[in-house]
């Protein structure tokens, strides 16, 4: 899909969705149907052909939509438990450098402060535009150097900064599986599927022989369902834009506790 729709608010991207739906109807009601019917003979019987068409059709188009609105609503699912995993296992780590002896406790206190305000302030916006953020490699790999500096002297230390490293690494894997994410989507293919199985729902609309002001009300009415399908598999599609999408919430309380540290 265009990024430009994730700019817009919600209301208005399901508007335009709907609305450019029912004008193809109703343009295609006014203007094609004269034109297409004789064409196909505009015999009495078209209109039995027509439904038996579409009724098959209809199955195997809505089954494509379904498919792809509970795909759509899955990965944002599994995406809102990434981030709900790394914000818990952020949390745990900052607890556990809390156990460390000065110095080494409010230095590796400060690298964790400085990557947590970068995902919140600088990281997430640039997700929200569908850009992979580069910036917290660096932090994350100069927190990671200051912790393996760490010499345990005691048993009970070894067994903390043993419990430290398992925690930094359960952190960063849930980290890579977060920036992965950032660019996942519905292919571009089928969108085109998607796009070209409704203008053939509303064309076969077109060829049944019915009242003008009929076609207009049943013509709009599919037509307005189909934009909202699609609107909301859309929406849901890239679960870092738009306004449907996921916040920095579970990392800002991890902040806040951080800066009064």
């Amino acid at each position: 899909m265009v990024s430009w729709i994730f700019d817009v608010p919600t209301w208005e991207f399901a508007a335009l969705t709907s609305g450019a739906f029912i004008l193809f109807s109703w343009l295609g009601a006014i203007f094609a149907r004269p034109i297409l019917r004789p064409l196909l003979g505009g015999r009495s019987s078209l209109n039995d052909i027509v439904g038996y068409i579409l009724s098959i059709f209809g199955v195997f188009y809505g089954l494509l939509l379904g498919l792809l609105a509970v795909a759509a609503y899955q990965g944002y699912g599994t995406t809102q438990g990434i981030v709900a995993k790394e914000a818990s296992s952020l949390a745990a780590l900052r607890r556990d450098i809390a156990a460390y002896p000065e110095p080494e406790r409010q230095n590796l206190t400060w690298l964790l402060r400085d990557y947590t305000r970068y995902v919140v302030k600088q990281a997430w916006p640039l997700q929200q535009r569908g850009i992979v953020p580069k910036g917290g490699d660096v932090r994350m790999t100069a927190f990671q150097e200051r912790l393996l500096r760490f010499q345990p002297m005691t048993a009970a230390e070894e067994v903390m900064h043993a419990e430290t490293l398992r925690q930094f690494n359960v952190y960063y894997e849930a980290r890579r599986m977060r920036l992965q994410s950032v660019g996942t989507s519905i292919p571009g293919t089928m969108w085109y599927v998607v796009f070209l199985g409704a203008i053939a729902n509303l064309v076969l609309v077109w060829l049944f022989d019915m009242s003008l002001l009929s076609h207009l009300f049943l013509g709009g009415l599919l037509a307005a369902f189909l934009g909202a399908m699609i609107f909301l598999i859309a929406d849901m599609d890239n679960p870092f834009r738009g306004a449907v999408s996921l916040s920095a919430a579970p990392f800002e309380p991890i902040l806040s506790d951080l800066m009064e540290d």
